[in-house]
């Protein structure tokens, strides 16, 4: 296991938090793709950590942010499967009740409109694809992480990456004629 230097550099194991509080956000982020709902992805990253903090005993070392993001993963799709007959609700925007001038707005709009134009697109790939952008392009784990955290083979990994980007690609490009023609 890791040794961390603790405030009077002196070498010592590393306790939960050091190891897991920094990959909160990436849980988060990767558990809002997975369930397509705040609350839920909020749900699933405390009882991931629950369920961490329950089996670190058993942790060895290495890279805490793989160990948890499998967790985490396993934690949404036991999640996906109880959910999958409910609606998930529209979160609140907090950027469109902002005021701002008009060339900022403007600005705004375009920007979101590219942002939502990516997300619509990510939306519609296939879990096993999506999950694999967002671990690989938004969270930037590695591709040997990336495997130990979906349970696959690297190269599994880097095809199914490569037909994700394809797939996303062809669907912003189908969103975009949609659009000029309307």
């Amino acid at each position: 296991m890791e040794q961390y230097r603790d405030a009077g550099e002196n070498l010592s194991q590393p306790n939960f938090e050091q190891v897991f509080l920094p990959h909160l956000d990436a849980a988060y982020n990767l558990a809002r793709w997975l369930l397509r709902n705040d609350q839920d992805a909020e749900d699933a990253v405390q009882e991931a950590y629950m369920r961490a903090h329950k089996a670190f005993a058993r942790f060895r070392g290495g890279d805490g942010k793989a160990w948890f993001m499998t967790i985490l993963r396993n934690v949404c799709y036991t999640m996906i499967k109880k959910l999958r007959s409910q609606e998930t609700p529209e979160p609140f925007d907090e950027e469109i009740h902002q005021t701002v001038g008009e060339s900022e707005m403007q600005e705004a709009f375009r920007q979101k409109a590219n942002a939502e134009s990516l997300h619509v697109a990510l939306e519609k790939l296939p879990e096993e694809f999506r999950e694999i952008i967002v671990l690989h392009d938004l969270e930037g784990l590695a591709y040997k992480e990336i495997a130990t955290v979906v349970g696959i083979p690297i190269g599994t990994v880097m095809s199914r990456l490569a037909r994700a980007r394809g797939r996303l690609r062809a669907e912003i490009v189908a969103a975009k004629a949609k659009e000029s023609l309307s």
